[in-house]
């Protein structure tokens, strides 16, 4: 059985690097992959864009009105067999999209594994990722360290140099000023309490 896979972590664990791995190892081997990415996440624009310099163009650029059920069928349809769906920045895909996805699945049998944030900078949960949590059948964490050396836990939101903890939930790194960095509990809590003290200042 086909199943929906929901790989997981922090900022710069690796995400983009390792969905472009694998689709990397099913080509290597003949297959066809398909690779959806959100619209909404235009570093890079149309392409996926690893920290190690590694690029690849998505297959589809996902809106939020798109049926990804349907485009996968299509795909199918009029290019054959597809061994394997990928998804960079799940966190951004609506929650009926995730069951689209689920969808694929197992109705068309096509295992899927979508790679993304669990959480964003204010410690609150992505539809697309709240919605994997429940339904994937598989669920793993990519790791990585904070600053300290400590297992990274969360994401910390800079703007200008400087951590913010409000703001709109999606804003994209490394435009208008903003940068992500990876972090574990312990400092999360330390710089939301020194940017409170500022704020209060």
């Amino acid at each position: 059985m086909s199943k929906l896979y929901f790989r997981y972590g922090a900022m710069n664990s690796g995400k983009s690097t390792n969905l472009m791995q694998v689709a990397f190892n099913y080509e290597e081997r003949g297959m066809k992959v398909k690779i959806f990415k959100p619209r909404v996440d235009s570093k890079g624009g149309n392409r996926l864009v690893s920290r190690l310099g590694v690029q690849r163009a998505a297959d589809f650029s996902v809106g939020t009105e798109d049926d990804l059920y349907h485009v996968t069928e299509k795909w199918i349809q009029e290019e054959g067999k597809i061994h394997c769906i990928l998804v960079d920045e799940v966190q951004f895909l609506k929650a009926e999209q995730i069951d689209q996805l689920l969808k694929v699945a197992i109705m068309l049998k096509v295992p899927v594994i979508c790679y993304g944030l669990r959480t964003d900078f204010q410690m609150n949960g992505f539809p697309g990722s709240s919605r994997l949590l429940l339904l994937a059948h598989s669920i793993e964490e990519l790791k990585t360290i904070c600053t300290c050396g400590k297992k990274a836990l969360l994401n910390g939101r800079k703007i200008n140099g400087e951590f913010v903890f409000e703001g709109e939930q999606v804003a994209i790194d490394l435009e208008d000023n903003v940068e992500y960095q990876s972090l574990c509990a312990d400092c999360y809590f330390k710089f939301q309490r020194k940017s409170l003290k500022n704020k209060n200042k």
